[in-house]
């Protein structure tokens, strides 16, 4: 998933707008970058910012906003915890290459299961699992090598593998495959 993270909601036409939509936790600096820069080696050409998903790419039932409204509500009364990232792995029914998380699934499991509803209620293609994607839409042939390079500079990355997720974005896809922020939302904080 790319995302224009600076909020320029303004600058992308309605036009351009897709009516799908997402709910994201940001990986911060510098694990942030070390994964964009790695899921950009890996599938060149693509626009990353690294996250975590708790609710999958999906349309909605309702507007946007009245989403949104869920969110804030949910979000509000939900603490920060840590996330731990740990080994890269690779679904089989897609061939999607990511990292495991070590910890704060059980977290995220709960997020998506209580805000999978109401205006963000969406029938998944797969079950949820909380994850990081590193690279999709690989040719299948090239899968094993990628997942190779993969494994060898997540193994190379020296820095600290875990973060506090204390904020979520809600985002929207564009024509272009870059997802804008529509809103943030502080975890814990008051309405």
């Amino acid at each position: 998933m790319g995302s224009d993270s600076k909020g320029q909601l303004s600058r992308v036409p309605v036009e351009e707008r897709l009516a799908t939509y997402a709910l994201v936790i940001y990986i911060p600096d510098p694990l942030g970058r070390f994964l964009d820069d790695l899921r950009r080696e890996l599938v060149p050409g693509c626009n990353p910012h690294a996250h975590v998903s708790v609710l999958p790419p999906r349309s909605l039932g309702a507007d946007w906003r009245a989403a949104s409204q869920q969110v804030q509500a949910f979000t509000a009364g939900r603490r920060p915890f840590p996330v731990e990232l740990g080994e890269v792995g690779i679904f089989p029914e897609t061939n999607v290459i990511y990292i495991e998380l070590r910890s704060g699934e059980d977290e995220l499991s709960a997020m998506h299961d209580a805000l999978n509803g109401n205006a963000l209620m969406f029938e998944e293609p797969f079950a949820y699992h909380p994850h990081v994607t590193l690279a999709q839409g690989i040719p299948p042939g090239e899968v094993a090598a990628v997942h190779e390079l993969a494994e060898r500079r997540w193994k190379e990355f020296a820095g600290e593998r875990a973060f506090r997720a204390d904020r979520a974005a809600f985002v929207q896809n564009t024509v272009g495959n870059c997802w804008i922020d529509l809103a943030n939302f502080a975890l814990g904080a008051v309405g």
